[in-house]
């Protein structure tokens, strides 16, 4: 009993670092619906070191410069390759969700996928421990993966 209250007790002190990325092909238009969500707090901070500016996601002084960082930041640390092409991710915007930001993209037509490639490295340089989530769904079929910091690539059959 002592060691697990031991073991609660460090992890109030010892936070976890976690993303979740869903892509889920859209039936009809093959496009991929991409959504990303972060801790905003630590997405603030990795802005901040890139951009060299001081981002409030929850109050953004210039709504459309913060969507620029948050589309280019994405798009240089998420990558989404079919057999055939790298997909490009078209910003669509973002929300929060109590402690977390929803920042939500979309692919061009992916077509028929019997392999999809995904490297995430979404907030590695922040943190050690960083971890991501990946969750695929293609043709109703759903496969995840979790990439731990420094792993960032995965392939998914269908």
């Amino acid at each position: 009993m002592l060691h697990v209250l031991l073991v609660a007790f460090l992890n109030l002190f010892h936070p976890f670092y976690v993303s979740v990325t869903e892509i889920k092909q859209d039936v009809k238009s093959k496009t991929m619906q991409v959504s990303v969500r972060v801790f905003f707090d630590d997405f603030e901070l990795a802005l901040n070191k890139k951009y060299k500016t001081k981002v409030n996601i929850l109050k953004p002084e210039d709504r459309k410069v913060l969507d620029g960082f948050i589309a280019d930041y994405v798009n240089a640390h998420l990558k989404i390759k079919t057999s055939q092409k790298l997909l490009s991710l078209k910003y669509i915007g973002y929300e929060i969700e109590e402690d977390a930001a929803w920042c939500y993209f979309e692919t061009e037509s992916a077509g028929q996928i019997n392999q999809l490639t995904v490297q995430n490295n979404i907030l590695f340089e922040q943190h050690e421990s960083q971890s991501n989530m990946v969750h695929v769904i293609v043709n109703g079929k759903r496969k995840s993966t979790k990439l731990d910091n420094p792993k960032n690539r995965a392939t998914f059959s269908f």
